[in-house]
This record gives C-alpha cells, sequence and structure tokens, in this order.
C-alpha cells in the first residue's frame, strides 16, 4: 500500500471490457517524506477521487479481487481518500 496524489485521469477511447465503468486516475506516489516521487501509477479508483486529493493505493491481485472483481486487468486500486496526513520525523 501507498500513499499518493491524484495528478490526473485517465481517459481511453477503447478500454479492456472489464474496465468498462472503472475510473483510472494517474497517481504520483509521495515519499515516505511526504514529497512526491517522480513515478506515475494508473490506479482504479470507485470512490470518487480527483486531481489533487490524496488516496491510499493498494495493490495486488487479493484486493483487486474484492474490491472490483476478478475479472479487472489492474492490480492498483484506490481505497481510501486521505483527509489528514501526519509525518512523525524519525531522530
Amino acid at each position: 500500500m501507498f500513499v499518493g496524489e491524484v495528478v490526473g485521469r485517465l481517459w481511453a477511447a477503447r478500454r479492456a471490457e472489464a474496465l468498462e465503468g472503472t475510473k483510472l486516475l494517474l497517481v504520483r506516489p509521495l515519499a515516505a517524506s511526504g514529497a512526491p516521487t517522480s513515478r506515475l501509477i494508473v490506479a482504479a479508483d470507485a470512490l470518487d477521487a480527483g486531481p489533487g486529493d490524496r488516496v491510499l493505493v493498494a495493490r495486488g491481485s487479493r484486493v483487486r479481487d474484492v474490491t472490483l472483481g476478478a475479472g479487472v486487468a489492474t492490480k492498483d486500486v484506490v481505497v481510501g481518500i486521505v483527509d489528514e496526513l501526519a509525518l512523525e520525523a524519525r531522530p
């Protein structure tokens, strides 16, 4: 699992049948310091997150199976919208 920031939405004129009706988001993972990384992840979203939202993304086929169903062709799923994030400094 990781916390990331939604930076956009992925639009596709054609997509796999199992993804019909599923919103795809571009998510930039946050480092442990809270700073954005340079990577981008495409995650399926059923929670209606949008650009600027911080989200909790779970990765793996078990998460996908429980949330979206085994037929969906992705393993990154938005499972929460983060209201507040507090990072504690380590010594």
